[in-house]
């Protein structure tokens, strides 16, 4: 008996622990143009091949990747061939699929290796929408100098002209919400901002937003 509450006691700790550890990466709501301003590295890219490196207390996958298109970054590494993230998804590792699928895929540079993890932006790329897919080519860069400000409850209010307000929270999360998949926050004359939504890239001369 004595051996069998020991054991249950070992279980029942390293359970809990396990449930701490699970739930310990917790990302903050970004909208893709955000994670496109925010990141060193934007690419489009197929995984290859993987490897598990021997370092930090979980260690660290690195996936060989084939880059298809690099939208941001140029000047720091022109060429991506591998993306590190950590190999455990409780401290936000990404797991990506070998030779399966293109993923969009962002992140920052520390001592000339890309990290991403899920706290960045990344996806599979037949998922993205229209709008994403010409956000990333000519539209997100030209609102980096705009601020979106997340909406949690109402009222919100924007409290500078370079502002737009993000309501996807309201009924949505992250990327998943109509504004996200749709809109992009332009910096128009004046450093005014505003929500853009069209076909043809936007005209930085005039305002002639549509409102989400």
């Amino acid at each position: 008996m004595t051996a069998w509450l020991s054991f249950l006691v070992v279980f029942l700790c390293s359970w809990s622990l396990r449930d701490l550890v699970v739930e310990a990466c917790t990302c903050v709501p970004i909208h893709p143009q955000d994670a496109f301003c925010n990141s060193d590295i934007v690419i489009r890219a197929k995984v290859v091949g993987k490897k598990l490196m021997k370092d930090g207390p979980f260690g660290t996958m690195r996936y060989t990747v084939k880059q298809m298109k690099m939208y941001r970054g140029f000047q720091i590494m022109p060429h991506v061939q591998y993306i590190y993230t950590e190999a455990s998804e409780s401290l936000c590792g990404v797991k990506l699929e070998v030779n399966k699928y293109q993923y969009l895929i962002t992140g920052r540079v520390y001592e000339g290796k890309v990290y991403t993890g899920l706290c960045n932006w990344y996806e599979k790329w037949d998922r993205l929408t229209l709008s994403q897919r010409k956000g990333l080519n000519h539209r997100y860069h030209l609102g980096c100098g705009c601020k979106i400000r997340p909406c949690y409850y109402l009222p919100c209010f924007a409290t500078s002209k370079n502002e737009c307000i993000w309501t996807d929270m309201l009924s949505n999360f992250g990327h998943l919400g109509y504004q996200a998949k749709h809109y992009a926050c332009i910096q128009r004359v004046e450093g005014y901002c505003s929500w853009y939504r069209g076909w043809a890239p936007p005209d930085k001369t005039i305002i002639n937003a549509t409102d989400p």
